[in-house]
């Protein structure tokens, strides 16, 4: 459950293929998932953009959230918390907050980005740490990756070209690979919309059933935004599907 719930607030990251399109999102799009595990309702994730200002600086306010509901909230209760500071000027995040409590399982961290300096200062406030880490230019978190990545251009991706985005996770800089399967017509809640599918490249075995076992569905249009999440694990599998958005930067196309 609580994988999934990560792959709501992330596997939406894609990468750079061309010029930027600025007017993919902006300030008060708000997007809501239902997580199912099998046939069962077992919580919902959101993303929220909210217009903030911070030393004297505008910016993109980000808040991703992920919660079980019901029985499944009785046996592995999650409640997650995650947060961005992206600048409107550069793209690039200021500071990212991790907050979550996944069943017995609890982190508490916030991560500064100094860019000139290329370093990331780390507060973990659970083990009352404080660490300084060297960076990559241009180095993005869990969820400005998603919003930075989302402005770009996709149209010249080729079915099964494989893509890298470089981030800045749990004190170590993660390449996560994705490989781009085509496009394809799914139907939804709202009518069928038109897609981008890619595969992620997960870590076979602990979780996951093998090294693509997870599907990610975005819309094929100026918004990009994620629609559909599939990932087979060890036992059943788990989907998530988005079933209330508002205040999205360009018009949904939608087919009835």
């Amino acid at each position: 459950m609580k994988k999934i719930l990560f792959f709501i607030l992330f596997l939406t990251s894609l990468t750079i293929f061309s010029q930027k399109n600025k007017t993919v999102f902006k300030d008060g799009e708000f997007l809501k998932f239902k997580i199912t595990y099998g046939l069962i309702n077992a919580g919902f994730a959101s993303l929220k953009v909210e217009e903030t200002v911070t030393n004297n600086e505008s910016m993109h306010h980000v808040i991703g959230k992920g919660w079980t509901i019901g029985m499944t909230h009785f046996f592995f209760p999650v409640k997650d918390d995650y947060q961005t500071y992206i600048s409107k000027k550069t793209s690039l995040p200021y500071r990212f907050i991790r907050k979550i409590r996944e069943g017995s399982h609890t982190k508490n961290k916030e991560i500064f980005f100094n860019h000139k300096k290329q370093q990331a200062k780390v507060l973990d406030y659970k083990h009352d740490t404080e660490k300084l880490f060297t960076i990559e230019k241009e180095i993005q978190d869990m969820l400005s990756t998603l919003y930075y990545l989302r402005s770009l251009d996709l149209k010249t991706l080729k079915k099964e070209e494989a893509i890298t985005v470089n981030m800045f996770l749990d004190n170590e800089i993660i390449k996560f690979k994705l490989i781009f399967k085509g496009r394809e017509l799914i139907k939804t809640k709202f009518g069928k919309v038109k897609t981008l599918v890619f595969s992620p490249t997960v870590q076979e075995g602990r979780v996951f059933k093998e090294n693509e076992s997870v599907t990610l569905w975005i819309t094929d249009d100026a918004n990009k935004i994620p629609i559909k999440i599939k990932a087979s694990i060890l036992i059943g599998s788990l989907k998530a599907e988005l079933v209330t958005y508002k205040g999205l930067a360009n018009s949904f196309p939608i087919i009835f």
